[in-house]
């Protein structure tokens, strides 16, 4: 008999790939409800011929011969229609017509951000001129700027609605913003009609959305601007229906238990919202709003998601053994310190810096820089600042420690910077990230194609470049390399103990503590205080608070990528450029285009 040996690469390669289409199919089912709804990609024309994009849900058995209530739901600051996937599911197993709008200059809607009033007018009259759409008879449903973008849409077309739902939002004011008096008017007891509010308990934007010192359900029932909306001069009552709908003045708040992202993950908030719906714009399915099957597509979506990023692994390791890009390999050298406390200090210090830097490098990116041509995307250019920061900072931490330590034998060697004969390991292993990261890639069309989902959990997503986020990912491309490089020069060139360089397990964990500690911290610092006392340490710093969530995953992935190569290598090179080519498309796919094309 024939001893078979079937390398473990080859099986981590299946299952990501298992991982991969399986969830596709597993998140195409929870997205769909099993089939019952069909989740259509739509494009049109809005104004000064802006072309939108978002999903128009259509229930089981509605046609223009049987046409159904309508709904707009409109997602948040830089995120896309995907992240209203919970609440657009829902509402369509109960009979309506929902149209997921991508705001302008976010997901398949052309730039700039907060143009045509976030895109909100155009939504609506779209949603209102299809036939499916009983035009008498439709709700608006806002996710945060999105409730920006329905009042707009409320205020431009007053006629063509009947309810608003503002999750984790509110209309107008907005303190400290000029743009929304124009476009997002001020609410009142009459303005818009019949207003559900789904604000939670732990929401990071209660000063912003509400004027209130706190999420705390107290503090924001309080608010005058709350007060105001609800047409009473007493705290309001959650849960109560103050108003009445058929005049057009109903309102009702409930704060769910979650955090202003958490919305898009609470049952509760789902639930709410589907509860005030069915009040407003009733439809003829009586189905409980605590019957829901939406945490599926998540599910689903997560575990394609981890197989993606899984896929890099085995996928580069198994190129790597193949000639030409063989010659990117090296053997591992030498461990380069001990562990103890100046390694201690040292490992500290690379964690806490990046975290120290990142809010002063937000603010710069997104509030001092204006979006251009050249760099479009405002928290890109915060990200990129951060990552350029911190690049030169680890040159000249690592310089500092090469000088001290007077390192004997090939320095660029020990540094895992070691270039091959005429560079051609630098140019291997950017051929291996490519091709890796290539796949990954191609592999999202073809899932894109079948199930009409992307790889996601929550707001942290792998999504198709749309065209004119191409240039911007080419431009963003050197500095995230130039980063990604110097992170690999500090894990494996300067904090490489003898038990990190013998075991792959250990370096991995190491580096993850060391890499993704510091934002541990940072997270730490902001959302203790919230849980405990219903506020941020910091509250104008929500928006870069939110987004610091989204680097715990990010940077737990980039230094598992660059130790496993690294290993795999012995050099920096084809950890960094994965990292840099996976983790750029991240960024600049997934977030707002602020710059016109």
């Amino acid at each position: 008999m024939v001893d078979v040996k079937i390398d473990g690469r080859v099986g981590l390669l299946v299952l990501s790939l298992v991982l991969v289409f399986g969830g596709g199919a597993l998140g195409y089912w929870g997205h769909t409800a099993g089939g019952s709804v069909s989740v259509q990609d739509v494009q049109f024309e809005g104004t000064n011929g802006t072309t939108m994009s978002g999903h128009l849900y259509v229930p089981e058995g509605v046609s223009a011969k049987n046409p159904a209530p309508g709904v707009l739901a409109v997602h948040g600051y830089i995120n896309t229609k995907q992240v209203q996937a919970p609440f657009a599911t829902e509402y369509a197993r109960r009979g309506y017509v929902v149209l997921a709008l991508d705001q302008t200059g976010h997901g398949g809607s052309e730039p700039p951000a907060f143009a045509n009033a976030f895109g909100g007018p155009d939504g609506l009259a779209y949603l209102q001129s299809r036939s499916l759409v009983q035009n008498d008879s439709i709700a608006l449903s806002g996710h945060s700027m999105g409730g920006w973008a329905i009042t707009a849409a409320a205020a431009v077309h007053p006629q063509k609605y009947d309810a608003v739902i503002y999750q984790g939002s509110g209309p107008g004011p907005i303190p400290g913003f000029p743009i929304p008096n124009a476009t997002a008017p001020n609410g009142s007891a009459t303005f818009p009609r019949n207003v559900g509010v789904v604000f939670a308990e732990y929401d990071e934007f209660h000063w912003l959305m509400w004027g209130a010192p706190s999420a705390d359900s107290a503090a924001v029932r309080s608010a005058t601007k709350t007060k105001a909306v609800f047409g009473t001069e007493s705290a309001v009552e959650e849960g109560r229906v103050y108003g009445s709908v058929e005049s057009g003045s109903a309102r009702r708040l409930t704060t769910p238990a979650t955090t202003h992202p958490g919305t898009h993950l609470s049952g509760a908030a789902v639930a709410d919202s589907v509860e005030w719906l069915q009040r407003t714009v009733p439809t003829e399915t009586d189905l409980s709003p605590t019957n829901q099957v939406w945490y599926w597509k998540e599910v689903g979506t997560l575990l394609a998601l981890f197989g993606a990023v899984l896929f890099v692994f085995p996928a580069g390791s198994l190129l790597l053994d193949r000639d030409p890009l063989s010659a990117a390999v090296d053997t591992v050298p030498d461990a380069v310190t001990e562990r103890g406390g100046w390694w201690y200090a040292n490992a500290a210090v690379a964690a806490i810096v990046p975290a120290l830097t990142y809010y002063p490098a937000m603010i710069l990116g997104d509030q001092v820089l204006s979006a251009n041509a050249i760099f479009p995307q405002t928290i890109t250019n915060g990200v990129a600042i951060w990552a350029l920061v911190n690049a030169l900072l680890t040159i000249a931490f690592v310089g500092i420690l090469h000088v001290r330590r007077d390192t004997e034998g090939d320095a660029l060697a020990q540094l895992g910077l070691g270039t091959g004969e005429s560079g051609g390991a630098v140019a291997r292993a950017l051929g291996v990230a490519v091709a890796v990261v290539g796949a990954v890639y191609l592999s999202l069309v073809v899932v894109d194609a079948l199930f009409d989902v992307d790889y996601r959990f929550w707001f942290v997503a792998l999504k198709l470049l749309q065209p004119w986020q191409v240039g911007a990912y080419l431009v963003y491309l050197p500095v995230f390399g130039a980063f990604f490089v110097a992170l690999g020069v500090l894990l494996h060139g300067r904090l490489r103990t003898p038990a990190t360089t013998t075991s792959l397990r250990r370096a991995m964990a190491t580096n993850t503590v060391v890499v993704v500690g510091g934002f541990v911290l940072l997270v730490a610092v902001q959302y203790v205080p919230l849980l405990l006392g219903h506020a941020l340490a910091v509250p104008p710093l929500a928006l870069y608070a939110i987004v610091s969530l989204s680097f715990l995953p990010v940077l737990t992935a980039a230094a598992l990528i660059s130790t496993y190569f690294y290993h795999r290598t012995g050099r920096v090179w084809t950890g960094a450029f994965v990292n840099a080519v996976l983790i750029t498309w991240f960024l600049v796919a997934s977030t707002a285009t602020q710059a016109p094309i």
